[in-house]
């Protein structure tokens, strides 16, 4: 099931793009057909262009980059500054580039179709350059209307960029070659200044070797430490002798010192004795005489010479020293002894303490140069590093300098001419077949784009189904187009004059027209009111005028008499009424004479055809709705359908006059004319809501003026050939 309603909706779509094209194969044709030949025109009037085509292929090689150490270790390669991007399309652009293309149209006198030097835009036009995929290969191809001059365009461009190529080669060379020359003296300076900062800092710190002198200073250290141990006991041991000593002898070491110094000269040994002898005879002769005797004084006298000449010898002996000439300054051999061991233990402490003292000041001094040793390390490896670049880059220099040297005096480039551009012999343009072929889907493409525009901007009902679908009354015919017959003189067609067009639905020989409005006529017989009671007046009208309301008003009241039922067809359209001239009938007297009161009905209905009797309209009051819209009205719809089977009202369309909407419910229904191609979407809604609004019963529509060719779906397909065939036999 679901593969015949995919088949179906397929199939329904295909008619109805093909209903579309059948309403506008004109247009699509005149489009299509102008498209298609301007193409062709100018396919066949374009002058043949031919393509020389080149090749170039690009050799690996050495780059500046990693003459002059900059490139790392890359060598071989074509290099870019951008990691992302291919060289061969930096290679591209300079084939293309606008010097070699000025220089090419300079040499060749290159000219446009007006004689004017072609410029460096117009050439670049031609010029074509790309890369062959998987190879370091250029593909150079120039279009040109000269054969021979296409291919001299190429070899010319690819000869100029080879020269170009070297030069460049040449020229980068050079450059680095004066880049290097230029920094080597300052590489050079570099060096000596890292040299002379080492052997400074070595000097200054007094560095021989770092990684050597850590674990001997440890152990120099170590060996110190026990040094100034035994040391120290030493002097312990001094001390306490020099403190025993000193206890013994009841004096300080520098007293003792100084008695041993004085007790040791001679001289003032002497003067110190002959002082004791002049102070021992005072102290004989004191007992005899009293202190003013001569004798005494004689003594007094001598004692104090002896004492100003004993301190000067011990002043002699001590320097600065002082000493009371009644000190004694006699010792005994022991004193003197102890004096000697006191003295001797006194500098043997002394010489101990110093020796402590300079091996504590050792010690520091060397903990201080270990604690220094890590910054001195560091200092002595960031000058060595240093030391070490300077002179890697130096001797680095020297040997890109040698290698440059050698380079710049090769002639060779990095490109050669792989193919060589040779005269074409056939064209590339115009491609007639492939011209055409794309005339033809521009062409369709330009057709369906017109048929879409027009379509979206015609809001108009083209399809019956589009007219179901918008309005939602359910169809009770569809009259497809057709035109009336005028009948021949001395017919004897009905009781019509000469000349009077037939109504389809009466005309000989049957028509798909006449068919479809004798089923209308049928179709109402079927259908009742809101009453429940069968219909006999219906109220005819359209959304706008020129959709046939009156044709179809005409033809379905003889449709009706045709089948022997009494009808009134009244021209109810005051405003532009038509059954008179579809009848061929007089208008003086009508229905809003008949209205007023100013003519009977015997005297205005006239009758056309057997069982059908016309109203026509009349003189134009100056208010037909105010006349419509009446009591007199409403009784004259009455007295009428006690009298006819079936009463037709043609009324003015809907969107323009309330007539229909006010008639529409006096009557049983109303019944809505839609003409495809006339009517538009937006009228058709604003009919039916007025119809809504006025709560009209609305009876179904008529689709009027079908278009058996645009209906994809309709019975009229076969419809003819069934008319056809019943008119033969």
């Amino acid at each position: 099931m679901e593969t015949n309603y995919a088949e179906s909706s397929d199939s329904n779509d295909f008619q109805k793009y093909w209903s579309v094209f059948r309403r506008r194969w004109l247009l699509a044709t005149g489009v299509f057909t102008l498209v298609f030949s301007s193409v062709a025109a100018f396919t066949f009037l374009q002058q043949p262009s031919y393509e020389a085509v080149g090749k170039i292929l690009l050799k690996r090689k050495d780059s500046v980059a990693s003459l002059t150490g900059l490139g790392g270790e890359s060598r071989g390669e074509l290099q870019t500054l951008g990691q992302t991007k291919d060289p061969i399309d930096t290679e591209m652009e300079v084939v293309a580039s606008a010097p070699l293309a000025q220089k090419t149209i300079e040499a060749l006198d290159l000219r446009d179709k007006n004689g004017k030097r072609l410029t460096v835009e117009d050439f670049l036009k031609k010029l074509t350059v790309k890369s062959v995929r998987g190879a370091d290969i250029l593909k150079i191809s120039y279009e040109d209307n000269n054969s021979v001059r296409s291919a001299a365009v190429v070899n010319f461009l690819m000869k100029s960029y080879l020269e170009n190529n070297l030069y460049v080669n040449r020229a980068e060379a050079v450059s680095a070659r004066k880049y290097i020359e230029a920094q080597l003296p300052t590489t050079e300076n570099t060096v000596r200044r890292a040299e002379v900062a080492l052997r400074k800092f070595k000097e200054t710190n007094k560095v021989v070797d770092l990684k050597e002198e850590a674990p001997s200073a440890v152990k120099v250290i170590a060996e110190l430490e026990n040094q100034s141990a035994a040391a120290q006991a030493e002097l312990d041991d001094a001390a306490a002798r020099s403190n025993a000593v000193r206890s013994r002898l009841g004096m300080n070491s520098k007293d003792a010192m100084t008695l041993g110094s004085i007790s040791q000269s001679p001289a003032v040994q002497r003067a110190l004795e002959e002082l004791q002898k002049v102070q021992g005879e005072i102290a004989l002769q004191s007992a005899r005489y009293s202190e003013e005797s001569p004798a005494i004084v004689s003594l007094r006298r001598k004692e104090e010479a002896l004492k100003t000449l004993l301190k000067g010898r011990v002043k002699n002996v001590l320097g600065k020293g002082k000493l009371e000439v009644g000190d004694n300054l006699q010792v005994g051999d022991l004193r003197i002894k102890m004096t000697e061991d006191l003295v001797k233990s006194e500098v043997t402490r002394l010489g101990l303490a110093s020796r402590v003292a300079a091996l504590s000041s050792r010690q520091s001094a060397y903990k201080q140069r270990v604690s220094d040793l890590p910054r001195l390390e560091q200092g002595e490896r960031e000058l060595s590093r240093d030391l070490e670049v300077s002179q890697a880059t130096y001797e680095q220099l020297l040997k890109k300098l040698q290698e440059i040297q050698v380079t710049e005096n090769q002639n060779i480039g990095n490109a050669r001419i792989l193919e060589a551009a040779i005269v074409p012999e056939k064209p590339v343009s115009p491609k007639i077949p492939l011209n055409l072929v794309a005339g033809a889907l521009l062409g369709g493409l330009f057709t369906l784009g017109t048929i879409f525009i027009l379509e979206a901007r015609d809001k108009s009902i083209k399809t019956v189904e589009e007219a179901k679908k918008l309005l939602g009354y359910s169809v009770l015919a569809q009259i497809p187009v057709s035109e009336y017959k005028a009948l021949p003189e001395n017919s004897e067609e009905g009781s019509l004059p000469s000349g009077v067009k037939i109504p389809a639905s009466i005309a000989s020989p049957p028509s798909p027209a006449g068919g479809a409005y004798r089923m209308l006529q049928a179709n109402l017989r079927f259908v009742h009111s809101k009453k429940g009671k069968k219909i006999k007046t219906v109220v005819i009208s359209s959304s706008v005028p020129k959709e046939g309301k009156s044709t179809v008003a005409a033809n379905l009241a003889a449709a009706i008499a045709q089948v022997g039922r009494r009808a009134l067809l009244i021209d109810a359209d005051m405003h532009r009424p038509r059954q008179h001239e579809i009848w061929s009938i007089l208008n003086r007297i009508g229905l809003s004479e008949v209205i007023m009161g100013q003519a009977t009905t015997d005297g205005a209905i006239q009758q056309v055809l057997p069982f059908l009797d016309v109203l026509t309209a009349g003189t134009q009051p100056p208010s037909p709705l105010a006349l419509i819209d009446s009591e007199a009205m409403s009784s004259f719809l009455e007295q009428m359908s006690e009298i006819y089977d079936f009463i037709i009202l043609d009324t003015p369309p809907l969107v323009f006059e309330a007539d229909a909407t006010v008639l529409g419910k006096m009557c049983d229904g109303l019944l809505l004319v839609v003409r495809p191609g006339v009517v538009d979407s937006i009228s058709s809604a604003m009919a039916k809501e007025l119809i809504e609004q006025s709560g009209q019963n609305v009876l179904g529509q008529v689709v009027n003026g079908v278009i058996i060719e645009n209906e994809p779906y309709s019975y009229y397909q076969q419809a003819g050939s069934y008319y056809k065939a019943s008119t033969r036999s």
